[in-house]
């Protein structure tokens, strides 16, 4: 059971994100829009069905799975070198909260900002082509998974950087190229050999392409490998925040 400094810290994140929410929740859902309108629309006489579906369909699972992800860092990261910077984070640090319960609320709240945009993404999308929805479950999984794993992300990165610049590094260099690599414009059956073997080792693609199954019912790899891959990374980076957040490193100066 959540402690109440663990729930009032979870529920200052989810308030910091809604109170600008036309900055977080609907400026991604017009990107997402204009990704759909381009690529969907312009693109989509010049390409096959992919999986049995037209190419807007297919995309739109890609597109709320990228949303979800990019979202769901920036509301970690951001709050962490937003307290960093402005110095409020030693209130933060004076409540008897342990490291798992930061870990928690960070987490938690990168998790509810993540799928409710993700969710926003995915209805707008509906405006342009229909999605099917085969196993409502598997994308449920998948989205909550992705979201956490990307809210843990981030705050390995809110802790590294120190400043708001460091900070869109780990944006513009890690978390943008693994996401446009993941399988979200196409399908990595199109790819040569060598690219195909590149994408296995990127853990955003079997988000991608586990979310994108839940949908369309098909995959280009088993969604329980999917499933597992997920979870391992999940784990390992887990504990390996916890115990940075245990240590002190990068907070307390």
């Amino acid at each position: 059971m959540l402690s109440t400094g663990c729930y009032t810290l979870f529920r200052k994140e989810v308030l910091r994100f809604w109170k600008v929410a036309f900055q977080t929740l609907a400026a991604p859902v017009l990107t997402s829009l204009l990704y759909l309108l381009i690529f969907g629309h312009v693109l989509e006489d010049r390409l096959n069905q992919t999986h049995g579906v037209v190419y807007a369909a297919f995309l739109i699972p890609g597109l709320a799975m990228m949303a979800i992800l990019q979202n769901a860092f920036s509301n970690s990261s951001s709050s962490l070198i937003q307290s960093k910077v402005t110095g409020n984070l030693v209130f933060v640090l004076l409540s008897p909260l342990t490291a798992g319960e930061l870990f928690i609320a960070y987490t938690a709240a990168s998790v509810v900002r993540g799928v409710a945009v993700g969710v926003m993404v995915f209805l707008v999308g509906l405006l342009f082509a229909g999605v099917p929805l085969a196993a409502p479950g598997w994308a449920l999984a998948f989205a909550i998974l992705g979201a956490a794993l990307l809210g843990v992300f981030g705050i390995i990165a809110g802790l590294v950087a120190d400043k708001f610049d460091e900070l869109a590094a780990f944006q513009n260099f890690v978390v943008m190229p693994l996401t446009f690599l993941a399988g979200v414009f196409y399908s990595i059956d199109d790819l040569p050999p060598l690219w195909q073997a590149l994408s296995h080792v990127n853990p955003f693609f079997y988000l991608v392409d586990g979310f994108r199954y839940g949908f369309l019912g098909a995959s280009d790899v088993d969604p329980v490998l999917s499933l597992g891959a997920v979870i391992v990374t999940l784990i390992l980076l887990s504990l390996y925040t916890l115990r940075f957040l245990a240590s002190g490193k990068k907070l307390r100066h």
